[in-house]
């Protein structure tokens, strides 16, 4: 068997850690680190509602959808 068989054998696709994943993984990780620094409590006014709560709370879902919008997007640019 060649070493390229061999290769393809493992059923990884693209590989291990490339410089772009570990760019966005070390981005992500740092985006935690500020999310979690941030504890003390808001207000946010979301449309008419206005509600008081941690600001890591709303950081945190505000990362959550950027992840989703990210990931959806990458999702239909490899199709």
């Amino acid at each position: 068997m060649s070493p390229r068989d061999e290769s393809s054998s493992t059923g990884r696709a693209g590989g291990g850690f490339t410089p772009a994943r570990i760019g966005i993984l070390l981005l992500a990780v740092l985006a935690l680190v500020f999310i979690f620094e941030n504890t003390r409590q808001v207000k946010i006014r979301l449309l008419i509602p206005e509600v008081s709560m941690p600001l890591y709370l709303a950081l945190l879902a505000v990362f959550v959808v950027g992840l989703c919008c990210g990931g959806y997007f990458m999702k239909r640019r490899s199709r």
